[in-house]
């Protein structure tokens, strides 16, 4: 294939045509679903991922992400629109890429965006000139146009020439959520200058029906973290309004029940065990990491972190008042824990609060098992645990049933009936008046 470099209404017309090749590099929970839209309308897709169980699990139609059936891999792959791999020599082919890759956080406040930086070292290596790229992955403002822009010019890729189209445009994938699916959430697109935008706009236009254009790649990447920190600072106000309301003698979930009959200026939040999710315990740190480079400490943001990160710790301290109340001591009970994913219904662990709950127990020597549909097994640091069956153990012999996550598929009416004592963190039993059931 020739790779001389397309005029920019050429390729505008590749895009409108459904002409070009897409390559998606990161396979995860965004860059998969990405992958699959884009190749049932027809664009020939390459999904690249170094990690080699993905890939081996691809090539044979099953799917790890939540999202995306098994059968709806085998069909979008039998289409033969979309195939994997791990060689980037690919790239050299593609109009148009995709970037997906993880961006974790190196210690608190500190962003690690060594995985867009690999990736986009291979690409560059890589890359027909005037093509477009597309950054996903969270990351702080100013990453598109001051770290990854030079990278591409340091290979001659140059903007000013039409050398390289490039944009950042936000993932918003809420897993679990079928009312809003990835094709029906509104894309938010922009590019280094106007001609990227563009592209952008007209490639995810594809498969998404409303894409709003912003002025700059900056304005792109601050509009998630926004969204994130408006959440995280949120849900750090409920989770110290629930711990005020307990010290007052108040029902916070009848408070927050009442509070959003209010038809306009309240939207309702819910305490919980903590913050879960890849994204709001840490991008909004991104957000506080680049302001203080301006001078900037944001005191919300920081102070939210705070007190989410704190849930884990109170609600083990409400556990043992409870079963104080009972007579019992933490040390010498049997717990039962009831979900340990992040998320209702989604098969995901990451920086669930659950995990920090199983930790903080037995490091106090408190005897832990757990119950959730969607998560067999848990073995990583020094947890080492399989998901119990409520049909064939009885909740009864444990001495308290601590819900943390609220899965569809539990029995919480055999919790009520055979458990001496539940700490309800959900208000899975709002309508109970039970003396044996302790809601947070």
């Amino acid at each position: 294939m020739s790779v001389m470099k397309r005029s920019f209404s050429e390729f505008k017309q590749r895009i409108k045509q459904k002409r070009i090749k897409i390559a998606v590099v990161g396979l995860g929970y965004v860059g998969l679903p990405l992958a699959c839209e884009f190749a049932k309308q027809g664009c020939s897709v390459f999904g690249i991922d170094l990690d080699k169980d993905r890939i081996d699990l691809l090539r044979r139609r099953i799917s790890y992400i939540t999202d995306l059936s098994s059968q709806e891999l085998d069909r979008v792959i039998r289409s033969g629109k979309f195939r994997v791999g791990g060689d980037f020599r690919i790239v050299k082919d593609m109009d148009a890429v995709f970037v997906c890759v993880p961006t974790p956080l190196k210690r608190k406040y500190h962003p690690d965006i060594s995985y867009i930086i690999n990736a986009i070292k291979s690409i560059s290596k890589n890359f027909r000139t005037g093509s477009l790229v597309i950054l996903e992955s969270t990351t702080y403002p100013g990453t598109t146009q001051e770290v990854i822009l030079p990278m591409f010019e340091q290979y001659g890729h140059r903007h000013a020439s039409g050398g390289i189209y490039l944009c950042f445009s936000p993932e918003r994938i809420d897993p679990g959520n079928k009312i809003y699916p990835l094709s029906r959430i509104p894309k938010i697109v922009g590019g280094i200058d106007k001609k990227s935008t563009e592209l952008a706009r007209l490639v995810y236009k594809i498969i998404i029906k409303n894409v709003h254009c912003v002025s700059s790649a900056r304005v792109a990447e601050t509009v998630k973290l926004l969204e994130n920190t408006f959440r995280l600072v949120n849900i750090g106000l409920i989770d110290e309004m629930a711990m005020m309301a307990h010290k007052m003698g108040i029902d916070i979930w009848e408070v927050i029940a009442a509070a959003k009959t209010k038809p306009f200026g309240f939207m309702p939040f819910y305490p919980s065990a903590g913050v879960g999710g890849h994204c709001i315990p840490k991008d909004p740190l991104y957000l506080y990491w680049k302001a203080g480079h301006f001078g900037f400490h944001s005191q919300f943001i920081k102070l939210a972190s705070k007190i989410t990160s704190l849930m884990p710790t109170y609600i083990v301290k409400r556990l043992q008042e409870a079963l104080a109340a009972h007579n019992k001591s933490l040390a010498k009970s049997k717990i039962l824990i009831i979900g340990v994913t992040y998320k209702k219904d989604v098969k995901d662990l990451r920086k669930s609060p659950a995990l920090d709950v199983i930790d903080i127990l037995q490091k106090r020597r408190v005897r832990v098992a757990y119950h959730d549909p969607v998560i067999t097994y848990l073995k990583f640091g020094n947890i080492n645990l399989r998901s119990v069956n409520l049909n064939q153990v009885n909740p009864g012999k444990f001495d308290c049933v601590f819900i943390i996550t609220d899965h569809s598929e539990i029995d919480y009416d055999l919790l009520l009936k055979k458990s001496p004592l539940i700490f309800d963190t959900r208000n899975i039993y709002a309508k109970t008046r039970h003396k044996k059931v302790v809601r947070l």
